[in-house]
């Protein structure tokens, strides 16, 4: 049996960890586009920084892949999909034949959607290559602007910032992180953000990036100009979907997948950021681009080519990360408010805020900013879909923690542990 996986990142990772836990003989062959073994995409602002080497970043040492007895494809883009005759074309025009196929190409970034926006200096915020990209021309640069309101834009300007460039985060919206946060805790952290020296321009969007090969500054759509030698684009992700178009897969956002991560063709899978699969708390089918999600997708479907019948339980949406000592983590439906019942907690002068979300007294969301340690517990019960009326009032409270609600964690079934690459306890099955 040969199992080929087209993408380096969380889900390719774990669909080797998934088909070993079943069959420890099969070939497994990874392609990654990039140079490099699969490695934390969210930690490139670290490696911005200097806080984190390109070692650093690597999931596993170079042995494991050895140990485990995986062909590493690098460097090469996985280019046509003959799902007819089961093979993959690469760049250098090598074919490669497979039985079993995981599709985890994760996503890429949205464009600028502007003239001028391939002008040397304006960059995405996706890997590696935008980090060594951005340092280059960090030498010659006084200002920059940073394009979108959301994670990776906010992630790029924090980074900027550290290392002592002139940041303006231009926003399109009204305010950050209006796609996961509601208003309150969005505007706890755009005071964290800005009282650190960081610039937040809303109801702007670019229309022309100028100059003559080099970005020298930017136009918007208010008429103004001003100048800048460095761009960085943060205006979120789509389903890097591009090259599967004429395969015969079902597409839509992303990858239709099944409750088996199964595609509609016969042997082939989906997972992570490219995967569309059902949300787990609306039912609904979408893509929620979350390193969990990603990992638990691929580990499933690495199972379900060795030949398990795993069921996966759906999706959930969130985020987490870290600005200038403020951690903010969303989980599940955060914005809801018809239907609902909504719990919240507000320390203004210990920056701690604290959003729950239920539904028939069932936890369907959850907003923690200034505390966080407890997300990984507020995941299971999300997942779990535990009743908590008789607990309900002590969410958010600091006696409320993974001993209160063991019970049910261990009860439910096949309930596994993980670190995320930030260090974060999070619970999946």
């Amino acid at each position: 049996m040969h199992y080929l996986i087209i993408g380096g990142c969380a889900a390719g990772l774990n669909g080797i960890e998934g088909i070993r836990k079943v069959d420890k003989e099969g070939d497994i062959t990874l392609i990654s586009e990039e140079k490099y073994p699969p490695y934390a995409r969210c930690l490139i602002t670290n490696y911005l920084i200097g806080t984190h080497t390109e070692e650093d970043l690597l999931l596993r040492n170079k042995s494991y892949y050895e140990e485990m007895g995986v062909n590493l494809i690098l460097g090469k883009k996985a280019g046509n999909l003959d799902t007819k005759n089961k093979k993959v074309v690469l760049s250098d025009g090598k074919e490669i034949f497979f039985d079993k196929l995981l599709i985890a190409t994760g996503s890429l970034p949205q464009k600028l959607e502007c003239s001028g926006e391939e002008k040397q200096g304006v960059f995405e915020f996706r890997n590696i290559q935008d980090v060594d990209n951005i340092k280059k021309t960090i030498e010659k640069c006084e200002k920059a602007f940073v394009f979108g309101g959301g994670l990776i834009g906010i992630k790029a300007a924090y980074g900027l910032k550290k290392i002592g460039v002139d940041v303006e985060l231009i926003v399109k919206s009204s305010r950050l992180f209006s796609r996961f946060l509601n208003k309150s805790a969005a505007d706890i952290i755009s005071d964290c953000i800005q009282k650190n020296g960081i610039k937040i321009t809303t109801g702007l969007a670019p229309v022309e990036v100028y100059g003559n090969k080099e970005m020298t500054g930017v136009k918007f759509d208010n008429g103004e100009e001003k100048k800048a030698q460095l761009g960085i684009i943060g205006k979120g992700v789509r389903a890097n979907i591009s090259s599967l178009n004429n395969t015969g897969l079902n597409l839509h956002w992303g990858v239709v997948a099944d409750e088996y991560l199964k595609t509609n063709i016969d042997g082939i899978y989906a997972a992570g950021d490219v995967a569309e699969t059902k949300d787990l708390i609306t039912g609904e089918y979408y893509i929620n681009p979350l390193w969990m999600n990603a990992q638990e997708q691929g580990y499933v479907a690495g199972m379900n080519m060795a030949g398990e019948m795993k069921l996966y339980p759906g999706s959930i949406a969130g985020n987490s990360a870290e600005f200038f000592g403020l951690p903010v983590i969303s989980l599940g439906e955060v914005k809801k408010k018809e239907d609902v019942e909504i719990i919240e907690f507000n320390e203004e002068e210990k920056s701690i805020y604290k959003r729950f979300i239920l539904k028939y007294n069932r936890l369907i969301g959850a907003v923690l900013l200034g505390e966080v340690e407890d997300a990984g517990v507020y995941l299971a019960l999300i997942r779990a879909k535990v009743n908590l009326q008789d607990y309900k009032d002590s969410l958010g409270k600091s006696w409320f923690n993974y001993g209160k609600i063991k019970e049910f964690i261990e009860t439910s079934d096949g309930f596994r542990e993980s670190i995320s690459p930030e260090g974060e306890k999070i619970f999946f099955r």
